[in-house]
Formats: structure tokens, sequence, C-alpha cells
């Protein structure tokens, strides 16, 4: 992809992190530090690449500041390894001293990495992974994330199976967390028959055995969650296997990260999400624009998010006056949560998930050829997570 001209690499770290440095150094000040977790390796990396597109041009429009002090942003490529994940990152706390860590596309890297970011006293912000483990007892008063609860954007399609009448679903995820949210989102609003709950590696290519298992089941619909890779491959033998006849609703396996490579085999295929490219909002309108000229290609939920976290930070860290020192009155600003996000109103519950609106989103072709997800209705409105009931955030850190 293409990078921002008022970005240059500078330096290569030892643990494998690349220092992103900025003109606004030059203005002097201690610059704030961030660590931004996001895979650069493998067949995952094209959502990486999103979430840290989505990141550079929020610092870009913020003149490469957050509340007025100057950022250097240090790109740690998680290889979508924990252990490699943990590593990097206990070296930017410990050598480098980020004041924050931002990012995380893998839920199982952010359970990995999220005890020794917060024992370091260190804010966390996931741009993507939303894990359930997080959102009720073991929220955090470190923790924040400005995507969701990985229930949540998945309980979008069970609404909406069952707004459709759909009474027989076949279920298929990859075997970890957020592949078990995935399926418990699913059920928690599907009353239906489930056919069939397959769990597939998390590196898996091949489809064509679970496919036949479908095409023998003869469900109303299949929903699914195989985001990156496992989504691209998914989709085309999906449409080759001759089952687009059956409804497909999926979280994160059609989306702008993926449409590229799916093209046509994923048009009318539905998805759900907490926002898409062709929201009616002016602060969207800017994102889509500017990121589409700055790095050719259309931003997914990744991006939107980790643009969405640059905002946050930049409102907070200009409600403490740039003093990063009062980790209490840092959290409050964060908190607080004055910024305009790319999905309209946005607010952060008691644990720290955002309460917002999910929608039924559904591939289409632009007039430019490009493909990207399209807003079809709202499903859930002003949704707050199963799990926030739970948590015991403290009053004070």
């Amino acid at each position: 992809m293409a990078s921002l001209p008022l970005l240059t690499r500078r330096a290569t770290l030892g643990t494998g992190a690349a220092l992103l440095a900025t003109p606004a150094l030059a203005q002097g000040g201690a610059p704030i530090k961030v660590g931004l977790v996001a895979v650069q390796t493998g067949p995952q990396a094209a959502l990486g690449t999103q979430l840290r597109d989505g990141w550079t041009l929020g610092l870009r429009q913020l003149n490469n500041q957050l509340g007025g002090r100057p950022v250097e942003t240090l790109v740690i490529d998680d290889e979508l390894r924990p252990d490699v994940a943990v590593t990097k990152v206990r070296a930017a706390l410990e050598r480098d001293r980020v004041d924050f860590v931002v990012g995380v596309v893998f839920s199982n890297i952010l359970q990995a990495i999220m005890r020794p970011v917060t024992e370091a006293n260190t804010f966390l912000i996931s741009t993507n992974a939303g894990p359930s483990t997080f959102a009720g007892r073991g929220c955090n008063p470190y923790f924040f994330t400005t995507s969701y609860n990985n229930d949540q954007v998945h309980s979008v399609m069970g609404q909406a199976a069952q707004d459709e009448g759909y009474r027989r679903v076949f279920l298929m995820t990859p075997n970890y967390q957020a592949g078990r949210d995935a399926m418990a989102g699913f059920k928690s609003r599907f009353r239906g028959e489930v056919v069939d709950e397959i769990y597939v590696p998390l590196n898996q290519l091949d489809f064509s055995a679970e496919l036949a298992r479908i095409a023998s089941a003869r469900p109303d619909a299949v929903f699914t969650f195989m985001p990156g890779g496992l989504g691209v491959n998914l989709v085309r033998q999906y449409r080759q296997a001759g089952l687009a006849n059956i409804p497909f609703l999926s979280t994160f396996t059609v989306d702008e990260a993926t449409l590229p490579a799916q093209g046509e085999a994923a048009l009318g295929f539905f998805a759900g999400a907490n926002w898409a490219p062709n929201m009616d909002n002016e602060p969207n309108k800017r994102f889509v624009r500017e990121f589409e000229a700055a790095f050719n290609y259309v931003p997914a939920t990744y991006a939107a998010q980790s643009y969405d976290a640059a905002n946050l930070l930049n409102s907070a860290v200009r409600r403490v006056n740039g003093n990063l020192s009062d980790k209490n009155a840092l959290r409050q600003a964060i908190e607080a949560a004055d910024f305009q996000s790319v999905r309209g109103p946005f607010r952060f519950g008691t644990n720290h998930y955002p309460v917002q609106d999910f929608w039924l989103c559904r591939v289409a072709r632009r007039p430019d050829g490009k493909f990207q997800t399209e807003t079809v209705r709202r499903v859930l409105e002003a949704n707050v997570d199963p799990w926030a009931g739970e948590c015991r955030m403290p009053a004070r850190l």
C-alpha cells in the first residue's frame, strides 16, 4: 500500500517494530509514544494494514499530534503469534516506554498482551478485537475498545436471520475465542434450529468438506465468521460450489479488506457491522474520501475503528492539557469520548465497550467498479453488550 507523504519509516527496531517519525517532532516537546499492534505478516496482513492506515490517516488529519503534543508511532507486527506479540509489546513498554498501546486485529493476540500492558499501568485501546472475557468480570480500567464486544456484531446476524424467518441455519467459525464468541452471539438472538455447528482451524483455506456438509444439510441460510484469507477462500469456494442460492450471512467475511480478492463472488452476500463506507454523516464522508485518496483502496471497519481511536485519544489528551501523568484524569478523559465518530453517536458503556448501532449490510458494486458493503437497515440501536452488567469497574485506579 502507498505510504502517506507526511510519514517516513525512520528505523527498524530489534523487536520487529517500525518507528514512524513525524515532522511534528521538530516543533519541540516530548513526543507521545504509541505502540500500534497490527499484524503485517501472512494472509491476515491485509487486516493489519487497514488498521495501521486508519490510524495513520487519523494522525495526519491531526497534524501528527494528540492534544497538541507530537506523536511517535511504533508499528508492532504481532505476526498472529501470541508469544511474539507479548515479546514485542513488553519491549515497547519497558525499553521504548510507550504511553499507549493501540490496535490488535485478533482476540487471541489481545488476550496475550492484555496483562503485560495493563499491569504496566498503560492504557490499551483495542481497535478491533473485543473478546467477551474483558467485557464482563474481566473488565479493566486501563482497557478500552473502539470496536465492539465480539458477541454483539455476530448477534446482529442472529437477529437478522430471525427477522427473515429462517428456521434452519448452518454455523461455521474458526476455533478460537472470537469464533466461539461468534457462535454465542448468533445463537443469542436466533431462535430456530442450528442444523450443524463447525469449528475450523484458524489457518484453514480449503473448505470443500464443509461445503459438502452444507449442501447435504440444505439449510435455510448459512452464518459464518471467517476473517481475512479464510473469508476470501470460503466465499470463492461457496460460489463455485453452486451454493449461492442459500443466503450467506456473515461477519468480517465479506468486507472491504476481503472484497478486492473476492470480487463478484461476494456480490449480494450479507454482513453485520457497526459501520459501512456509505454511512451518511460528514465525519465519515471525509474519512472515506481522504482514506481512498491516500491509500487507493476502500476502507474497512478495521481502518474506521482505528481512525476513531486516533480521534478518541486526541480528545482525551486535549482534556488533560497534554499531561499523561495523572492516570485517573486521563482515564476519565478517555471515558468522555468527546470526539466525532465516523459511526455517528458514540459513547462508552460502564465496561469501556461502545454503546452503538449495528447494521445489516450487503455487498454492492460501486459506479467506479469497486466493491463495498452498504447499509440495508439498522438491526440494533444503541446496543449495550450482553456482558456489561457483570463489570465491576473500580472508581479509581
